[in-house]
Order: structure tokens, then C-alpha cells, then sequence
């Protein structure tokens, strides 16, 4: 695939899983992701990875710090929000609605290998636990 076209919108809206990769590039990367009732997609930091959220659906609560450890920010977005993450931030997207939070995100550059799906939220944990070794 050269490229990726698509309606974004629809594709964030009918996605069913925890997080799919749709296109992977030398600088970019284009994933989706569905987040149930009462999960998080959990504090993570990239430390050389810029990460785009746009919100399509739900609400959320999402918090910024400077440790793992240490809240600094908290902010509510929903759909038609985005959020910018610096690299090195450690930040987490909490579903803080009743239904599912749709959104979509874009790694500059490729955070996850090309073609990554997971199901859900505990297969994405042991995919990068396992990453981590």
C-alpha cells in the first residue's frame, strides 16, 4: 500500500477492537482504537514518539505527568476533541462515559509493528509486556 485513504470518521466509528493499526509509514502511523466502559488505554510514555488523539465518540478524562507516577494535568475531551502528546509525557486516556470511547491516533514516527490488532485491552498488555521482555 502506497498510501491510506479512507473515511476516518467511519472507520473510528465501526472499529470493534481495543486497537488496530491501519497504516503503517517510515514516519507515521495511523491506529484505532475502542475503549469499553470503565477502561483506559493506561499511563504509558513514548519517549521519542509525538502521538495526535482524536476523539470521535465518548467522553474522556485525560491526564498528563511528568512520572508514571505523578498526575500534573487533567483535562475532559469528547468527540470532535483532539489531543497532542509530547514525547517523553506520561499521560493516559480514561473512558469516563457510559458507552465507548472511538478514537483514532497517529505515532510520529510508528509506535506498534505494522498490522498490529488487539482485541482487547488485555491482549494489548501482554503484546507489550512481552515486547518489554
Amino acid at each position: 500500500m502506497t498510501g491510506w485513504v479512507d473515511d476516518i470518521e467511519s472507520a473510528t466509528l465501526s472499529n470493534s477492537t481495543f486497537r488496530t493499526v491501519l497504516f503503517t509509514g517510515t514516519k507515521m502511523q495511523l491506529t484505532v482504537m475502542r475503549i469499553a466502559a470503565g477502561e483506559e488505554i493506561g499511563v504509558e510514555m513514548h519517549e521519542d514518539v509525538d502521538q495526535f488523539i482524536r476523539i470521535e465518540q465518548g467522553r474522556a478524562r485525560v491526564t498528563f505527568g511528568p512520572s508514571e507516577e505523578e498526575v500534573s494535568e487533567t483535562h475532559h475531551a469528547e468527540g470532535d476533541w483532539a489531543i497532542i502528546v509530547p514525547a517523553g509525557t506520561w499521560h493516559n486516556v480514561i473512558n469516563a462515559g457510559d458507552a465507548d470511547l472511538r478514537l483514532y491516533s497517529l505515532y510520529s514516527p510508528p509506535e506498534h509493528p505494522h498490522g498490529t490488532v488487539h482485541e482487547t485491552k488485555a491482549e494489548a498488555d501482554a503484546a507489550e509486556a512481552a515486547h518489554d521482555g
